[in-house]
């Protein structure tokens, strides 16, 4: 069996583990990751974490997932928030040149979404599409095994996607943008405006407070519930997934949201598509072995 190296390249600390073709972690290095001190700095920590995995010439490919969108086709962050120094940069010629073996890279949502797709939740299905919902909300699209990342690296992503037109502008996504109105971030903000005599500490107070009773608490939740459902029925009507894989830590009160938000999506939806399955993320590192995935929807 191939076996493939995942890095899974954050602002703070890095994972390179050694991955088997359906998704098993053989071997894995883990530390921080610089990301504040510049590309050399960067580059030289990823190598030796590299080199110290087992075999590591062995690999039929190698994976990188970053935070931020990517040039997938040159191999380079397009923005690099919290990687400094990186936009442009050539990070995936950089690693195959040093070790000669074939290297990718893409979004770090992407790549976790790839691994749902591949040796996850909906292995097996020809198109499903990941969302994250946590301080942010986030997507992934996977159409035959491989993710649609588009030309500037933005395909599936779905923060911007507008569900209030009557939402404020807050940040640099459009006003009434669904992270703006339904992520936990958002909850929160709008919970602290609202109620003024309870400690919110976290979208699940909200969802326990609705649950209560509280008039408040579930004027919010509601509103959630049906951007969440227009989101949905949004993405459906351009992708048509087999499958929604669920991730990110909202899922923690997902019974306390979820159903009402597939209900609702049905009702916004052409009767043939409200067949679409609503499943959670199945895997307990998505990141690394996502990232170890790319090089297997590459042929590799």
């Amino acid at each position: 069996m191939k076996t493939y190296i995942g890095i899974d390249l954050g602002g703070t600390n890095v994972r390179v583990a050694k991955v088997s073709s359906d998704g098993k972690i053989l071997a894995q290095e883990k530390g921080p990751s610089y990301g504040t001190e510049g590309p050399e700095k960067v580059m030289k920590n990823i190598k030796e974490l590299i080199r110290k995995i087992p075999n590591y010439q062995e690999v039929a490919g190698i994976g990188i997932g970053v935070p931020g969108p990517c040039d997938t086709i040159n191999g380079k962050m397009v923005m690099s928030t919290n990687l400094y120094g990186f936009t442009g940069y050539p990070l995936a010629k950089e690693i195959t040149e040093e070790f000669n073996i074939p290297t990718f890279i893409d979004n770090d949502a992407n790549v976790a979404g790839l691994a749902e797709a591949l040796v996850g939740a909906g292995k097996g299905l020809p198109v499903v599409y990941y969302v994250t919902i946590s301080t942010g909300i986030g997507g992934a699209l996977i159409a035959n095994g491989q993710v649609v990342s588009g030309q500037n690296g933005f395909a599936g992503e779905i923060a911007n996607l507008i569900v209030d037109h009557n939402g404020e502008k807050l940040n640099h996504l459009n006003p009434g943008a669904v992270e703006n109105e339904a992520s936990g971030t958002a909850i929160v903000r709008k919970a602290k405006a609202k109620i003024k005599d309870i400690e919110i500490e976290h979208a699940g107070n909200v969802f326990d407070l609705a649950q209560q009773g509280n008039k408040e608490a579930k004027e919010i939740v509601d509103k959630v519930i049906y951007d969440l459902a227009l989101m949905f029925s949004m993405i459906a009507h351009v992708s048509d997934p087999w499958m929604f894989i669920l991730g990110g830590g909202m899922m923690k009160s997902k019974d306390k949201f979820l159903p009402q938000v597939i209900e609702k999506y049905k009702e916004l939806v052409h009767v043939p598509m409200r067949n679409t399955q609503f499943v959670e993320a199945k895997l307990d590192e998505p990141g690394v072995i996502g990232a170890a995935m790319l090089p297997v929807s590459k042929g590799e």
